[in-house]
């Protein structure tokens, strides 16, 4: 039988062939440590150790998976979120770094205030309102979305930390009848923002595998979503509320404009880790 370290080195070798070096290793680390039920460190000491033919046998079913670009986190059916490991499937997108980032800023932003009332406009896994309540002091949490299928994660999620996020089903273009005007502390919202023409540049693990309905905007209204959800901002945030967006970097000066043109006082553009244009907030 191989050995764990023998094991990990065939994965990365064989997952070289579609992914960079660094990402086949990492993904090898972490599929070792969800088959053998070990964390990093006792997967470290445990190296010479043989691994079992039923768990040879899982190792290579997701091998062989990965290798159809199917996305590690669907293999596993799980991906790691603000301190949080959220269930996800192909019914929601995958959450990114850069969304981490907003939840941070919104948090560091609110952090010591009470009975904030927050919602999430797109929510997909409910990765946003899910970290949200877990790190401020809210008396709601509200978390939109059209898609069933991705509020079934969402309600999973939710459900798994006990908390009590109230789950909005319906598309955002139509009226927001269960919230009071002018109630709302909070605004985030992470909309699909990715032009059709850049499907062409993208990896086919993204392409072929994760909802096109929460990625994609026409090319010829890419504001569309910004657009609504400034005008849904300026109507349930009350004054002094702060609304925040994760955008396409293409588009952060527009973003900005539209949110003064709906009648927020402040709006300003944030870069994030790798120096894209990638935050608009605004100040009703």
């Amino acid at each position: 039988m191989p050995t764990v370290q023998e094991t990990i080195q065939q994965f990365k070798s064989a997952l070289s062939a579609i992914y960079r070096e660094d990402e086949a290793g990492a993904m090898a680390n972490q599929v070792a440590e969800h088959v053998l039920h070990k964390n990093r460190l006792e997967l470290s000491l445990s190296r010479q150790e043989n691994v079992s033919e039923a768990a040879a046998q899982s190792i290579k079913a997701i091998q062989e998976r990965l290798l159809l670009h199917e996305p590690l986190q669907y293999v596993l059916g799980s991906a790691h979120f603000y301190d949080l490991e959220l269930l996800v499937d192909e019914r929601v997108l995958i959450p990114r770094p850069e969304t981490e980032e907003l939840v941070d800023r919104v948090v560091k932003e609110h952090r010591g205030k009470t009975g904030l009332r927050v919602l999430d406009i797109c929510s997909g896994s409910g990765c946003i309102p899910l970290a949200l309540a877990a790190n401020l002091d809210t008396a709601k949490v509200y978390g939109l979305e059209v898609s069933e299928g991705a509020l079934e994660v969402a309600k999973a999620n939710a459900a798994k930390y006990k908390l009590p996020i109230e789950w909005l089903h319906q598309d955002v273009f139509e009226d927001i009848t269960s919230i009071a005007p002018h109630s709302l502390n909070i605004i985030t919202s992470n909309p699909p923002y990715v032009l059709e023409e850049e499907q062409a540049r993208m990896r086919p693990n993204v392409l072929e595998y994760e909802p096109h309905l929460a990625l994609f905007v026409p090319d010829t209204d890419p504001l569309r979503f910004y657009k609504r959800i400034a005008e849904l901002a300026a109507n349930l945030l009350h004054k002094g509320g702060k609304l925040y967006f994760e955008i396409n970097e293409r588009y952060g000066a527009e973003v900005r404009e539209q949110l003064l043109q709906a009648g927020f006082s402040e709006a300003g553009i944030i870069q994030d880790l790798f120096g894209k244009e990638r935050i608009v907030q605004a100040i009703l």
